[in-house]
């Protein structure tokens, strides 16, 4: 139900899925080493009434992937500039893992963009001590998903990698048609992923140490929490219940990627929400 765009923005091209059945802007952020096409399930039961974009963050998917430029600044420079593009002042915005800090980060930059919030499990949603940059090489080797970037000596390879993934747990059609939007074959005939190295290390530097949310937000507010998810101690969700005066928490049974290992239960959950906002 989705068509493919892009956009070119100062020699960068964003490439998006649009949903443009119904009027209500919806923008969808994916999180780190993922892209747009996770929300396909989201986007085909929101198509009615909403008017539903899903970017490949730069970095990600079919968009650009430039040596640099992955600051959290940067990227919400590119995610307004496709507002515009649009021709949208506002919009409900649903960011996950580091999407959603993306989107805290942006929320209290400008919170006039936001008709609403919806944060699904954010991946460290406070800022780190200066202390946990040294860590990052380790992350990169122990995090379950970037064991998903490869290289693989074939596409077999990288899909039985796949398969041991949280994310694709299951294996639906669904999470097998994510993976293999996910992966690309390489100039030396080896495959990996889409998401670049550059990328990674960039956005673990700068969004990682920078304050999702740093000031109090009166946006309506979702935030989902998945049983099997990042956000479950009282430590962890402290900033969410400081920052946020408007604030709904659900739970949903499921782990970080509740929307493809869960998803019949999250747009239910997404779908209540959303119609809040307008009664």
């Amino acid at each position: 139900m989705s068509v493919r765009q892009s956009l070119t923005l100062n020699e960068i091209k964003i490439s998006y899925l649009e949903w443009h059945q119904g009027k209500e802007p919806l923008l969808l952020l994916h999180g780190l080493a993922d892209h747009a096409l996770v929300w396909s399930s989201l986007g085909n039961d929101l198509a009615a009434d909403y008017h539903i974009i899903a970017p490949d963050l730069r970095g990600h998917g079919d968009s650009s992937k430039p040596a640099t430029g992955y600051s959290s600044e940067t990227i919400i420079a590119d995610l307004e500039a496709l507002m515009d593009h649009l021709g949208w002042q506002d919009a409900h915005i649903l960011g996950h893992s580091w999407g959603g800090k993306l989107a805290a980060i942006w929320a209290t930059k400008s919170p006039q963009r936001f008709r609403s919030l919806i944060l699904v499990d954010p991946f460290f949603i406070d800022k780190l001590p200066s202390w946990f940059k040294l860590t990052f090489p380790l992350l990169y080797r122990v995090l379950p998903f970037l064991k998903g970037i490869g290289p693989f000596p074939s596409y077999q390879a990288a899909e039985q990698v796949a398969k041991k993934l949280k994310q694709y747990r299951g294996w639906s059609p669904l999470q097998q048609e994510v993976f293999q939007a996910s992966v690309e074959q390489k100039s030396d005939g080896s495959w990996g992923s889409k998401f670049t190295v550059a990328a990674r290390n960039q956005i673990f530097t700068d969004v990682m140490e920078v304050a999702g949310l740093s000031k109090i937000l009166a946006i309506p507010t979702l935030l989902i929490r998945p049983q099997q998810g990042l956000n479950r101690t009282a430590w962890q969700l402290k900033p969410y219940y400081n920052y946020l005066s408007n604030l709904e928490v659900k739970t949903i049974a499921g782990n970080h990627w509740v929307f493809l290992v869960n998803p019949q239960k999250f747009n239910q959950t997404i779908v209540e929400f959303l119609n809040q906002q307008q009664s």
